[in-house]
């Protein structure tokens, strides 16, 4: 999965069932056995990845301060985009479109983000005016514009949203 991330990652829709192979260390017919056809690999890197977003939100709330951990999973989010963005070609070429699989994947990254606001919410860090959602969403659009330096950007939004939405004591 690893391998086939990168090479989708740098090569998007030209990168090949064998080379990915090769990367892997491992046989065409042992990558063909674990994933049948090409859309069955492209299907599984994505979900792995949402899947490795929503287990980030659960370490994070296990091992660190609510609003340090909600601060720390958008920085995993912008790699998660990252890595969605670098796959679009490779997820625009599956058979079936992408439709299943942003559905699956819309309830992981919701349920992520909410809890996390709902944990900082609750111990009295943040104060949230908006949907949870609008944090992602302003990532995101940063995401989009997809220059050169967008990550960088998005990761100095983040720490200004959670300054933003920071409860400060009266001083």
């Amino acid at each position: 999965m690893e391998a086939a991330k990168k090479a989708f990652a740098e090569k998007g829709a030209d990168a090949s069932l064998e080379e990915i192979a090769r990367i892997a260390g491992v046989g065409i017919g042992t990558l063909y056995r674990h994933f049948p056809t090409r859309d069955a690999l492209i299907g599984d890197v994505y979900r792995n990845e949402t899947e490795q977003l929503a287990k980030a939100a659960a370490e994070l709330a296990e091992s660190l301060p609510p609003k340090e951990a909600l601060r720390q999973w958008m920085l995993v989010f912008i790699d998660y985009m990252a890595t969605k963005y670098g796959m679009y070609p490779v997820l625009n070429s599956l058979v079936g479109g992408t439709s299943t699989l942003y559905a699956a994947s819309g309830p992981l990254i919701s349920g992520s983000i909410e809890m996390l606001t709902a944990r900082a919410v609750e111990n009295g860090d943040i104060r949230l005016g908006i949907s949870p959602l609008d944090l992602l969403r302003a990532i995101s659009g940063l995401a989009n514009n997809n220059g050169p330096e967008w990550k960088d950007a998005a990761k100095r939004l983040v720490d200004i949203m959670i300054a933003g939405i920071e409860i400060r004591p009266n001083t």
